[in-house]
């Protein structure tokens, strides 16, 4: 499956090489999607199917700056049981780490990439199944990797609980009881602590150290409207963004005042599918949704109301639904999105 950089308009090799958008067509429908953060990979994502059968396929793609492609290593492509709900590398930008990919389906999965001289490969490092008593198990819906502790990864789970997993011993940290309903994402906000959302409607703030108790931040004010996605921003953990299932607007939230959206972002037209704070800024987030719009939007005046509504400061249209956004954190100036069978990354 080929790639290939949209053309400048007086259509010169440099100019195209140059180019602001880069695309990779994949052989299927793309879902889960993330950058590698590691600094001696550049441009390095991975990507996952969505099929409705129960052999699914992930694949690592890489831009050549130099020719302008995207392209994917046969020899770094592999069979994934169901499609996976998401994908992470592992925060590692100095290299320190073994190379990982961790992914989320009816397990956590673990797989590491090496390259030697026989080859680069991919192997399937560890299995994470939180419900031992029996083979079946709530099926994961999301998970976030502690860039603070990278042994620590947290997964949420249609079951109703959140499970923290230290992955080095591959055991069970914690498992709590997040929501009264389905939990549909976590997000990390430091070492010990975490956010989850749920079918029931409510953003929950958990500290490891008191697992006892969590703090409710949001509710969202219809009866039976689930909350999807969750964002924190690393740059500012007193800001958290989280979008309502299938509704056009995203909500941002200040944890010090809680219950109350510090802002509603509602420019887009149709269902937000994806959120994604800048990781070096404190006071931009990108917003993607069901009407084929990214939108990049400058939250700084966050705290003063703003005439009819705060605006975008930068747009783009893709070809379908965007399903899934993400910001690069060792490369801020590039934003990757899908959309049906494609894979942008946009210079921004």
């Amino acid at each position: 499956m080929g790639a290939s950089s949209d053309p400048n308009q007086d259509g010169s090799d440099e100019q195209q090489r140059r180019s602001e958008i880069y695309t990779y067509e994949a052989p299927w429908h793309i879902y889960a999607m993330n950058w590698s953060v590691r600094k001696d990979k550049k441009y390095r994502l991975a990507i996952a199917s969505l099929l409705e059968q129960y052999p699914n396929r992930v694949e690592i793609v890489q831009l050549d700056d130099s020719t302008g492609e995207i392209r994917s290593d046969p020899t770094l492509s592999f069979d994934h049981p169901y499609p996976p709900t998401k994908l992470i590398f592992i925060p590692d930008k100095e290299c320190q780490r073994p190379d990982l990919l961790a992914s989320s389906s009816d397990f956590l999965r673990l797989w590491q990439i090496s390259e030697s001289e026989s080859g680069r490969r991919v192997e399937l490092k560890s299995l994470l199944n939180n419900n031992r008593n029996s083979e079946f198990s709530g099926p994961l819906t999301s998970f976030d990797w502690n860039e603070a502790e990278p042994r620590r990864i947290g997964t949420s789970s249609i079951d109703t609980t959140c499970t923290i997993w230290d992955i080095e011993k591959e055991v069970v940290d914690t498992q709590l009881i997040a929501h009264d309903k389905e939990v549909y994402d976590i997000a990390w906000g430091g070492v010990g602590v975490f956010a989850s959302v749920s079918a029931d409607g409510s953003v929950r703030v958990f500290d490891l150290r008191d697992k006892e108790h969590s703090t409710i931040i949001y509710e969202s004010s219809e009866p039976d409207t689930p909350l999807v996605r969750l964002g924190w921003n690393k740059q500012d953990p007193r800001y958290m963004a989280t979008i309502i299932m299938d509704s056009s607007k995203v909500v941002v939230l200040d944890i010090r005042f809680p219950t109350l959206p510090v802002v509603e972002l509602q420019r887009h037209q149709a269902s937000v599918n994806a959120i994604a704070w800048a990781p070096h800024s404190s006071c931009h987030i990108c917003t993607a949704g069901d009407d084929s719009q990214a939108l990049i939007w400058d939250l700084s005046s966050m705290g003063q109301p703003v005439e009819g509504g705060l605006d975008p400061i930068l747009a783009y249209t893709a070809g379908a639904e965007i399903e899934q956004l993400q910001w690069s954190s060792s490369q801020p100036d590039w934003v990757a999105i899908a959309f049906s069978n494609k894979l942008q990354i946009l210079r921004v």
